[in-house]
């Protein structure tokens, strides 16, 4: 049942890229795929022959899909640089779009580096932690399937080297020993406003650093043939009118996979996300920071099955069989209906968000109070493969912008029953219609039926009722709008209550929430949602003492087409 609204209980926030992924998802048999891309099976170069100063040479794409040509020269190896007996090997680069943005980019992690004989040694995968700079951290090929324990986000430089970075670029040594940190993959979240990504509330789901795209990806013609070395990669977690994607480089395309990053995406091991290709528009230059790509993500063509230390792997076989976020939102004469298609299982809650929120922004078309009336279903599979359905229905209100109610609590449900064991989201179908009216009810007084009349109860005053009979109870409710409304109740009274005293309790459905983290299996959440409480309706609670261990009570009133806020108490006593 519900409980009184109290804030909830706050999470440390976490990047939605870097939460981890459920594995063993479905995958469809047919990728969406036109024509297979050119392999590429590059040789690793071994990085023990590697010396300074040695020339290399990389490809990746600055716009468009065609990957272009980049140089530079060894500056070192960094022994144990990525993890225990992983080095990273240290390189200057410049191009004519290296140079224009100051340095490496977001995005060019997984960039292919070669030697001067064609063989690779591997992937650009880090930057310098301070900013902007043309030195990067390049994660050997030899080792990129190689699947190590733990993976650092930045990695120290021993003063020697940085004097060695600093004597070979224009960077400082003091700069240089800040270390290297992995170029982040430019999180970019499709049919949401900057605005709206700029200001999401604190919610472990949701990452405050994702940009948003230039366009629809429905309208990228990106296709398999462009997942090539040095070419983009997306990693999806979503895809359709809400895409959210991770985009960075291949490295190498050989027997039916493709290699990328050079460092993870989630690091959730094995995984199941959408690969995609992607088009660039530009690189967007960032004085504080790296520079990063602006792209747009194109349809899926296979699975990324594998998300590690020293990169991401995935097959062109299959794509993902996802799991698929329908929104409708009517205001007025207004309504449409959005879908997003989810590809990696743990990023359910995100994908209801943007999309529930999203389409809001584009129906209601503004921030304003206002209410709303919502129906809520959620399908999908339980820990014995069994189907489950979660169907609730309520009522919002804000006094600010009513598509945050809405939008957030949706998602906080998704997010906690996605998380329970063994439970697999096949689908989430959300339907609301928005009134502009933000008026609300609040529990004002009592009566209760005697001797043929209403007799009106003052604040913590009694009510008597009879064992073995029905109390009827009306609730007195006042509205902000100076309007009265009675609302009626009943309770059966036991014949075992006979001579008892209690109290009996009158709550509005909008003090009170569903706690759905008491539930530990998705038997105990469907429980929990069978007892939801409507925001619109009266609660009345009574509780009897029965000889110390005491008898509860709790009915809920019809939906009173307002949310019901506040709450009252009284004394009861039974004949």
């Amino acid at each position: 049942m519900k409980l009184r609204r109290t804030p909830r209980r706050v999470l440390a926030p976490v990047a939605a890229a870097a939460a981890a992924a459920l594995t063993g998802a479905l995958v469809a048999t047919t990728p969406a795929q036109s024509a297979p891309p050119v392999e590429d099976c590059a040789a690793p170069y071994p990085i023990a022959d590697l010396v300074p100063d040695q020339p290399v040479t990389g490809l990746t794409v600055s716009k468009g899909t065609t990957p272009e040509p980049f140089t530079g020269q060894v500056i070192g190896v960094l022994d144990n640089g990525i993890g225990p007996g992983l080095e990273m090997v240290m390189v200057r680069l410049t191009s004519t779009e290296i140079d224009r943005v100051g340095g490496i980019w977001a995005g060019m992690s997984g960039s292919p580096v070669y030697a001067a004989d064609g063989r690779l040694i591997g992937a650009v995968a880090y930057g310098l932690a301070w900013g902007p700079s043309p030195v990067a951290g390049v994660t050997p090929f030899e080792d990129m399937d190689d699947y190590l324990a733990a993976a650092p986000t930045k990695v120290r430089v021993p003063r020697a080297d940085a004097r060695s970075i600093a004597a070979a670029t224009d960077v400082t040594a003091a700069q240089a020993q800040q270390g290297f940190a992995e170029l982040p993959l430019p999180l970019t979240v499709s049919g949401v406003s900057a605005a709206r990504l700029a200001n999401v509330k604190d919610r472990p789901y949701l990452d405050k650093t994702a940009h948003a795209t230039s366009g629809s990806s429905a309208a990228v013609t990106a296709g398999p043939e462009t997942l090539v070395a040095g070419g983009n990669l997306a990693f999806g977690a979503a895809y359709g009118e809400v895409s959210i994607a991770a985009t960075g480089t291949v490295t190498s395309v050989c027997g039916g996979k493709v290699v990328g990053f050079g460092h993870p995406a989630t690091f959730g091991g094995t995984v199941t996300a959408g690969l995609h290709p992607a088009d660039v528009l530009y690189v967007q230059e960032d004085s504080l920071g790296a520079p990063f790509k602006v792209s747009n993500m194109g349809a899926p063509v296979g699975t990324i099955t594998d998300d590690h230390q020293t990169g991401v792997t995935g097959t062109f076989a299959s794509v993902p069989v996802p799991a698929t976020v329908s929104s409708t939102v009517t205001y007025g004469s207004r309504s449409r209906t959005g879908v997003s298609e989810v590809e990696m299982p743990s990023y359910a809650a995100n994908t209801v968000y943007y999309q529930v929120a999203g389409n809001h922004d584009r129906v209601v078309d503004g921030y304003f109070p206002g209410s709303e009336n919502e129906s809520f279903v959620v399908t999908g599979t339980g820990p014995t493969g069994a189907p489950f359905t979660v169907d609730l229905s309520d009522r919002y209100v804000s006094s600010e912008a009513i598509s945050d109610a809405v939008s957030y609590e949706n998602a906080d449900t998704v997010w906690y029953l996605s998380r329970l064991p063994g439970v697999t989201i096949g689908s989430v179908t959300t339907d609301g219609t928005v009134v502009n009216n933000a008026n609300t009810w609040t529990v004002a007084s009592l009566e209760y039926r005697a001797g043929g009349s209403w007799i009106p109860v003052a604040p913590r005053g009694r009510v008597l009722g009879t064992a073995g009979t029905t109390l009827r109870l009306r609730a007195v409710l006042s509205g902000t709008d100076d309007a009265t409304r009675k609302v009626a109740l009943s309770v059966d009274l036991p014949r075992t209550l006979a001579g008892t005293r209690g109290s009996l309790e009158l709550v509005g459905g909008g003090e009170l929430y569903t706690s759905y983290w008491d539930a530990q299996s998705l038997k105990q959440f469907l429980k929990l949602a069978r007892a939801d409480v409507r925001n619109d309706a009266v609660v009345a609670q009574l509780y009897a003492d029965t000889g110390g261990r005491g008898t509860t009570r709790t009915v809920e009133s019809a939906p009173t087409q307002r949310v019901v806020q506040g709450m009252k108490g009284f004394r009861l006593v039974v004949q």
